[in-house]
């Protein structure tokens, strides 16, 4: 990677960009930051929200860590290079569902995070994951 440049980064095992955005950004210097776009519960098979067990919050909790990973493993990188989390939830009262399930894939230190209440989400996801990392 060249000095000041960026990289778009993809996988077959994450779902395709539903707008005009890169699912991944590789940037830096030397190409160390990884910026993953905000990732919705989608299976990139279909391309179809999976909604888990009636749009269970722990489903798609676990189906945008899947999509996370991919992207990850695509740039090489591990969810222990994740620095940063944003979470977005249509209802804060998943909050406890969702971070159960969201801690099985840190150990400390646990990247910096934040969590918001939003009316709505991209086909109607009861969450979206966005991500910083660093290799």
């Amino acid at each position: 990677m060249k000095h000041g440049t960026k990289e778009g980064i993809s996988s077959p095992a994450a779902p395709k960009a539903i707008g005009p955005y890169s699912p991944a950004v590789r940037a830096g210097a030397h190409g160390e930051f990884l910026f993953i776009s905000g990732q919705v519960p989608i299976d990139p098979a279909t391309g179809n929200l999976d909604n888990g067990s009636g749009g269970d919050i722990a489903a798609q909790t676990r189906r945008v860590f899947e999509n996370i990973g991919a992207l990850l493993t695509a740039a090489g990188l591990e969810y222990n290079n994740i620095v940063r989390t944003t979470v977005f939830l249509a209802d804060m009262n998943d909050f406890a569902a969702m971070n159960q399930v969201y801690a099985t894939y840190f150990a400390e230190p646990y990247p910096a995070r934040s969590t918001v209440q939003v009316s709505r989400l991209p086909k109607d996801a009861r969450i979206e994951i966005d991500v910083i990392a660093v290799a």
